[in-house]
Order: C-alpha cells, then structure tokens, then sequence
C-alpha cells in the first residue's frame, strides 16, 4: 500500500472522506436513490414492461398500443389497469409482467374500492392522494424531479458563483469594485417578487424556475471564489508562474481556480438541499413546477388540505427528511475531509 504522504491531496481527501462512515454511506444512499429515480419507468408504471399476447411480444413502456390489438372495443391507447385487459393477459398463452408498483405517476386508481385519498392497502401500498394517484409513484417520481432540479440548480450556481468570484478575485481593482457593487445591487432583488410577477406573466415550467433561482444563487458562493483567489494570487507559485511567462488562461485554469474550489466542493451537498427546499416551498405555495408534475411540495399542501389523510404528509415529510439529512451528513464529511488542517491526518 503507498505512503499516506505521497498521495495526491485529492486522493487524500477521498480517504478521509471514506474514514467519515456517516457521510460516506449517506453519499452512497443518496446516489442509489437517484438512480432508482431515474429509473422510475421500470419500478413504478400502470404498462407492463413486456407482455405477450396471442403470439406476439409487446413493449407497452416504450410504443404505445390501442385497445383494439388486445380484443378491446376502442381506439384510444390500452388502460392496462382495466379488469378486462388483465384477463386478456390471463388467458392460456399470454402473460404480462408489471413493474412492481402497477402505478405510474399520473395514474388514478379508477377501480379502488376506497375513495381518494384512500389509505394504504394492499393495492396502493403508501394510500393514494387527493385525486386517487398512488402515493408511492407520487413520491418516485417527485424525488426525481426535486433531486434533478437540485443538481441543474446547483450546476448553474457554481458556474456562474466560480466564474464571478474568480474574474474579482484574479484582476481585482476596478474589475473587483464593480463586481461587489454589482452583487450589492442584484441582491437587494425581491426575489419572490420576481417569481411571483414571472409566474403569473409566463407559463411555469421547470427550466424557468432553475433560470429565475439561478440569477439569484451564485453571489454566495462566488464570495468565497473571490476570496480564495485574493489569497492565492499572493502566494510565490503564482509569481513563479508569472515569473516563467505563464498565460492569464493557463495561470487561472491550471494553478489558481484548482487551489481555490474547496469551499466550492464543501458547500455542494448544503447548495442542493437548499435547492430542494427552495423547490418544495413554490411547489407549496402553488409557484413551482406546472400542474401536474409530480412534486413534494404539492403532496405536502394535500397533506395540509386532507389533515385525516395522515399517509399523505408522513410519507412526504419523511422522504423530504431523508433527502436532506442525507446531504447534511455529506456535506459534514466533506467539509472535515477537505479541512487543511486535517491535511496531514
């Protein structure tokens, strides 16, 4: 095994990361969520993965069929939940394999014996919403789209926060002067203002929400570039470099933002819970994703209007709760693994 001395620090900091078992195995958790979510199709879906049929083999999750081809009365595309497709799926020769949730995100129960929201059973294992979705689909698919909002999100503020910070940080003077002016003046912005006036005026859609959160989520961040690339344009490696007739290009992507993105790597797992809690609060309001999307914020509101229906806030407010402790505990261990004076350790 090497010498703990004669890593890189990044592979460095990856051990000490790994010795952290707390915000490890929470990473490790948390990516093994999104990568379920991002297969949501296949475990929670109202059309059979593969089925078989008089013969022929079909792929309902990926074509889409009408009744007619499976003995129906009607044109329009198969309702795989119909009592009388499903027996047409049990008769000798033909068969149909469900994902394990038979429920997709917009699907509604129409054959549940219990009116919406009904409580958990053996059909609708986590109970249905207001509207007689499965509640189980509901928070699949609204994790998927909370935990992808909150990765785009935190890509467009780290972008823009990094390339700010490090444009005051490196030519400083003037350039610096009007970039905190700048971020003085942007951040007195009423932002739910904003969100408000853009929402009633354009049609809400997530890549509005990611665009308006976004103007207003790099100044933070871009403070500590600033700061780290202040510091670190002083030392004697950049002067050598400068000495040796190295490029501004080359002296910024190569020595100086390299040597300044720990607080950057430190603050993600805190930038994306935020995020999510940004998200799930329009959603709450009625100022998030379109109608219709699935959304933890909307579950919770149908928590709040359907206080009988406890299934319904529980299991939000618990996957909610999980989501973010599992990023705290991530962004924990980073922040001691990339601590300098733990460099040594």
């Amino acid at each position: 095994m090497p010498d703990f001395a004669s890593l890189s620090p990044a592979h460095r900091a990856w051990l000490r990361f790994k010795r952290h078992r707390l915000g490890y195995w929470s990473l490790m958790a948390f990516a093994v969520l999104v990568a379920l979510s991002l297969l949501a199709e296949l475990l929670s879906n109202d059309k059979p993965l593969i089925l078989r049929y008089e013969g022929a083999y079909y792929f309902p999750i990926f074509k889409s069929y009408p009744e007619t081809v499976f003995g129906g009365d009607f044109h329009t595309e198969t309702d795989y939940l119909d009592p009388y497709i499903r027996q047409q799926f049990e008769k000798p020769g033909n068969w149909a394999i469900y994902p394990p949730n038979p429920y997709g995100a917009q699907t509604i129960n129409y054959f549940s014996d219990a009116p919406a929201p009904a409580a958990p059973s053996r059909e609708n294992w986590l109970g249905t919403d207001d509207r007689g979705r499965d509640l189980l689909a509901q928070l699949l698919y609204g994790f998927r789209v909370s935990a992808l909002f909150g990765l785009a999100l935190t890509a467009l503020g780290v972008a823009l926060g990094v390339a700010a910070g490090a444009a005051q940080g490196f030519f400083g003077g003037k350039v610096d002067l009007a970039g905190q002016r700048f971020i003085e003046i942007w951040s007195a912005m009423p932002e739910l203002y904003l969100l408000i006036i853009f929402s009633a005026v354009l049609s809400p859609s997530v890549s509005l929400l990611i665009v308006l959160l976004g103007l207003f989520g790099w100044m933070g961040l871009s403070d500590y570039v600033r700061a780290e690339f202040l510091r670190n344009r002083q030392l004697d490696y950049v002067r050598a470099a400068r000495a040796l007739g190295v490029s501004r290009w080359r002296l910024v992507w190569w020595h100086l933002l390299p040597n300044s993105l720990t607080p950057v790597v430190t603050f993600l797992p805190f930038r994306m819970s935020a995020a999510i809690l940004a998200l799930t609060s329009l959603d709450f309001l009625g100022l998030g994703v379109p109608p219709g999307t699935p959304s933890l914020g909307e579950l919770l509101s149908q928590g709040k209007n359907n206080i009988d229906a406890w299934w319904i806030s529980l299991s939000t407010f618990g996957v909610l709760v999980v989501t973010l402790l599992l990023l705290t505990f991530t962004g924990d261990a980073l922040r001691d693994a990339l601590d300098p004076r733990k460099a040594q350790a």
